[in-house]
């Protein structure tokens, strides 16, 4: 397991997931999209309820797990395509402090979209090009 694939299963097992031990890469980078979304979900509800400590955990969660996806990029193999998806990562956690500080639920449903864009094109990964395609580009 490189780096970024430690790095990842451990900032998911930080929010509380023990199975990501366990995960292929390509499952790993399944499993931190799915947490992202559910946070972002998540932190959307305590905003509407206004839960500030709730919205505040959640949005810190997101934030975690997304860096998790950016520490688990491969530059060297994925060349632009892992430049922008950095700058993508990036963009989304300045997003989601700004929700975080202005309780703006527009700024998660952006982050959130994002999120399943990606999301849905790792997803499309046909099992047998996996191998190859198991250091998130």
């Amino acid at each position: 397991m490189s780096y970024g694939f430690a790095r990842g299963a451990q900032m998911y097992q930080q929010v509380g997931v023990s199975s990501a031990a366990y995960a292929d890469p390509h499952r790993l980078v399944q499993m931190l999209m799915e947490g992202g979304l559910e946070r972002i979900a998540r932190a959307r509800g305590a905003i509407e309820r206004g839960d500030v400590a709730e919205k505040g955990a959640l949005i810190g969660k997101a934030i975690a797990i997304i860096d998790g996806l950016a520490a688990s990029l491969n530059h060297d193999a994925g060349g632009d395509i892992a430049a922008n998806l950095a700058a993508l990562y990036d963009y989304m956690q300045r997003r989601l402090l700004h929700a975080n500080l202005h309780s703006d639920v527009a700024a998660l449903d952006e982050v959130a979209g994002l999120l399943r864009e990606i999301k849905q094109a790792w997803d499309a990964i046909p099992p047998e090009a996996r191998g190859s395609a198991s250091a998130p580009a």
